[in-house]
């Protein structure tokens, strides 16, 4: 089905349009993962102490997380083209106020500018994908789409060590300005314009509600206050948090065109996909502490454990490409099958990590685990997203995608490291919350079996409309 906002190309402007999103979302994912190598330059710049440097990547993630559900609401109602090109405009603004930043409290709001820019860019780029390749081509191209954080992670720390070395930090953020601007050209002349023709009023109650919940998310999981203050105001915060959802459902019910519509959750197919959204944002998400593994478990120095990470972030964009491609012949449900099953692989047998094993165990299970987490963030959740809804709901039910991931990898911050922590924080307490992240992830498949089978899935592309569950 197309409509006003949808608009299938040729495989040259495929081709082309593909260029332009896998260029801006590299962008975003390459920020993302050049940032850590540059802590301990920027705790020096700015004299700081450690809990308020972890402030510059929990802004990011806030402000990334509250602006989702308004861009993709945005690029439903006013066209993907501007609102893409607006979010790469904002990140390169943001990461220029943070290259000149004076202090640290300017360096934080260019952090916010760029996180807010980036919560737009992946989930527009998903619905364009929608809107411009053929229902039979959206696997590979998300595949590739996906394939960009595995990159961009296995690239960042290198090209930031390298610029640390030879320029200045400053040199991290700058370099986003010239790919910003070969975007906006690129973009220009490439991404086709297309629009809602009976665009209705936003769902400023539903922006404002969504954002306050997902505020008060990040900031309960986190602790953010407890940890600053002193005071335990967590439980308050995810309490609020609680309070908003309802209220949120109850404001969605009346709008005209709600920021978040119910609709998506009515269907079992679109239902089950969010909550796998969270286990695949919790599979993910658990690598951050498999440098620790090999710390604590094969006494690896701290400032090379890093290294044992390439084989990983190699074996997840290999893992988001090729079954990208195989996603069309093997079906969305056997794609997440695999992907959940190999993730819960890779974390148990990373949980029995010993020092007589060597690396002999412990990089078979980091390979596993990359590869289960290519498959499972790289086209087949977002394939299945964008068969089930309306060309106008495609921004709004892909940007649901993002939110959902991104909750799962707060959880993990929230419930492995408190369980490892428990656990005397070493290789015990480590491979109790290995055990429990491959508990999570078999829940995850056993719940990938309610899904389409791949010949519902193929009769649904066909149609070219979602389907009824």
């Amino acid at each position: 089905m197309q409509s006003a906002s949808s608009q299938v190309l040729d495989p040259q402007g495929q081709r082309s349009v593909l260029t332009v999103l896998f260029i801006g979302v590299f962008m975003a994912a390459l920020d993302a993962a050049v940032v850590a190598p540059a802590i301990p330059a920027l705790k020096a710049a700015f004299a700081v102490d450690n809990s308020q440097i972890g402030m510059v990547t929990i802004i990011f993630s806030l402000f990334t997380l509250t602006s989702t559900t308004l861009m993709a609401s945005l690029s439903d109602r006013h066209g993907r083209r501007p609102i893409y090109l607006f979010c790469v405009i904002g990140f390169a603004l943001g990461s220029l106020l943070i290259a000149l930043a004076p202090n640290f409290g300017l360096l934080l709001v260019g952090r916010a500018i760029q996180g807010f820019s980036a919560g737009g860019i992946t989930p527009t780029a998903s619905a364009m994908v929608g809107d411009t390749f053929p229902a039979t081509e959206r696997g590979k191209a998300l595949g590739l789409i996906g394939a960009t954080f595995g990159m961009a992670f296995l690239l960042g720390p290198l090209v930031a060590s390298l610029m640390l070395l030879v320029l200045s930090w400053q040199w991290i953020f700058l370099i986003n300005l010239p790919i910003a601007a070969l975007v906006l050209w690129m973009g220009i002349q490439r991404l086709p314009a297309t629009r809602s023709t009976n665009p209705q009023p936003l769902d400023w109650a539903g922006i404002t509600l969504v954002a306050l919940v997902l505020a008060c998310l990040v900031l309960g999981i986190n602790r953010l206050l407890d940890e600053l203050s002193g005071l335990t105001l967590w439980p308050w915060l995810l309490t609020s948090a609680l309070i908003g959802l309802i209220a949120l459902v109850m404001v969605e019910r009346r709008a005209v065109k709600p920021v978040v519509p119910l609709t998506l959750f009515t269907q079992r197919q679109l239902a089950l996909t969010y909550i796998l959204c969270v286990g695949a944002g919790f599979g993910m998400s658990s690598v951050i502490f498999i440098a620790s593994v090999a710390v604590a478990g094969l006494g690896i120095a701290p400032n090379q454990a890093g290294l044992l990470l390439i084989p990983l972030v190699i074996a997840s964009s290999a893992g988001s490409v090729i079954f990208g491609r195989l996603l069309n012949s093997l079906g969305s449900r056997r794609v997440l099958l695999i992907g959940f099953g190999t993730l819960a692989i890779g974390a148990a047998l990373l949980a029995l990590t010993r020092p007589e094993l060597g690396l002999w165990l412990f990089l078979p299970a980091t390979m596993l685990i990359g590869l289960g987490v290519g498959i499972v963030v790289g086209g087949a959740l977002r394939t299945i997203v964008l068969n089930e809804v309306t060309a106008e709901q495609r921004g709004a039910a892909q940007g649901l995608v993002n939110v959902g991931t991104s909750v799962g990898s707060l959880l993990v911050v929230a419930s492995l490291g408190a369980l490892a922590d428990a656990m005397d924080g070493g290789m015990a307490g480590l491979a109790a919350a290995y055990l429990a992240c491959a508990a999570v992830m078999v829940v995850m498949l056993l719940l990938c079996l309610g899904l389409k089978a791949h010949g519902e899935e193929l009769a649904a592309m066909q149609v070219g409309k979602p389907s009824e569950a």
